[in-house]
């Protein structure tokens, strides 16, 4: 296992073993890589300026950060991408 030299303060060093990859990043992934990449292409859209929000893009420009995350999962979820479900109130207001 490849180990890790830290600096501890003061002139010291510690060295630390470096966790493998697929002990918890992979049993714990909530996203798909391919999702992750989806989102990434809208936030790219966004930022040119040519993301439109609602249906068939009739809506107006996406200036929001969120809005435009909020676009590219469920883009990917109509894609069928390992993405979890939106959240839900429980409780009626």
């Amino acid at each position: 296992m490849p180990v890790i030299v830290v600096a501890t303060g003061g002139g010291k060093w510690r060295s630390l073993p470096q966790r493998k990859w697929n002990e918890e990043n992979a049993m714990a992934r909530k996203y798909s890589p391919s999702a992750s990449k989806d989102v990434e292409r809208v936030m790219r859209r966004r930022k040119q300026g040519k993301l439109k929000s609602g249906k068939g893009g009739r809506g107006g420009t996406v200036r929001s950060r969120k809005q435009a995350i909020a676009i590219g999962l469920s883009e990917a979820r109509k894609k069928g991408k390992k993405v979890p479900r939106k959240a839900t109130r429980k409780t009626k207001r």
